[in-house]
Order: structure tokens, then sequence, then C-alpha cells
């Protein structure tokens, strides 16, 4: 549920910032924390708040989000592994 909550609100604010970017909408002052984030190659923090806690800059936080969420794809689609490592 956290990562279906973390997908939904990235879409929205890319999707939102795409169009303020391309002066369609007015551009907020969240979308401008948004947009500077990405600039710095920082998580936004409308982003981090609804994330998993992580201190890694937006490129490998954006890799390790595709890692984790192809995992749960796989457990979705294959089934749970036969055995766990700890």
């Amino acid at each position: 549920q956290r990562f279906n909550k973390l997908l939904a609100k990235m879409s929205a604010s890319l999707a939102l910032l795409g169009k303020a970017v391309r002066g369609l909408v007015v551009m907020s002052e969240e979308l401008d924390v948004m947009y500077t984030a990405f600039n710095n190659n920082q998580v936004p923090s409308t982003w981090s708040k609804v994330a998993y806690p992580s201190l890694k800059p937006l490129s490998s936080w954006f890799d390790d989000l595709i890692a984790r969420v192809s995992f749960l794809r796989s457990w979705i689609s294959d089934g749970r592994p036969k055995a766990y490592w700890i």
C-alpha cells in the first residue's frame, strides 16, 4: 500500500509539474520546490513524506524504487519464493 500511494503521488505531481513547465498551469510553491529538488538531484519532500526512509540522491533513489517495485511485482506474478534468506 505504501508503494501504491507513492507511485500515485509521483504520477500526479509529475503530470502537474510538466504542465507548469509548459506554462499551462501556474507553478505553485510546492511545484517550484519539487523542480529545485530535481535540479539538485534530491528526492522532493512531497515524495519523501510518503516514501520509505532513504538518504540516497534522486538518481539512486529512483533506481532503488524501480528495483523494489519490480521485486514486489515478481512476488505477485510468480508467487512467494520457496525459501527466504534472512
